[in-house]
């Protein structure tokens, strides 16, 4: 029976991200734009790399003692109502990353969102990989939303959020609606 060969190294996309440089899906995206080499070659999807190796976004050279690091930083934040949870609005509204304390390294990754209409703990981290296995859906983490409904709930609504409803980001559903107050109980 063959051995298979160690896969050496990281996957590009992963290994930029756990350091807060961007989400998997943009720097997938940097690396089909050829905003990314590995040893002074553009960067293909699935291409991996080790610490060892010359790394530039855009012509600048990512260091090795950014990758090297992994101090983790994890925070929870109780956003108001009114802020944005986004980096940058085009409009000017305020947005949760402008009162979050500066890193010495890397980038904070909201873990969810609440719009902005809504207030409520948020987590927040500087690893991609920690942000991703929270909020991805394989790993089954479950959520629990407190809501006030102003108006009436039909048992319609209520049957269709538990069968599901279709998001602008895919399916969604509750698993069970509970009352807690209010006229309903």
């Amino acid at each position: 029976m063959k051995n298979k060969p160690e896969i050496q190294g990281e996957r590009l996309q992963k290994m930029l991200a756990n350091v807060g440089m961007g989400s998997r899906r943009q720097i997938e995206g940097w690396i089909r734009e050829g905003r990314v080499q590995v040893n002074g070659k553009p960067a293909k999807l699935g291409d991996r790399a080790t610490l060892q190796d010359q790394i530039t976004v855009d012509g600048r050279l990512v260091s090795g003692k950014k990758l090297a690091a992994n101090e983790r930083f994890v925070i929870l934040y109780n956003k108001p109502e009114g802020e944005l949870v986004t980096r940058h609005d085009p409009e000017g509204s305020k947005t949760v990353f402008e009162k979050l304390p500066r890193l010495p390294q890397g980038r904070w990754i909201a873990v969810g969102r609440l719009d902005v209409n809504s207030a409520g703990l948020l987590l927040f981290t500087n690893d991609g990989e920690l942000a991703n296995r929270l909020m991805h859906p394989k790993q089954l983490i479950e959520r629990e939303y407190a809501v006030r409904v102003h108006g009436r709930v039909t048992e319609d609504m209520l049957k269709q959020l538990v069968q599901g409803v279709e998001l602008d980001d895919g399916p969604a559903r509750f698993e069970e609606v509970v009352f807690s107050g209010g006229e309903g109980s």
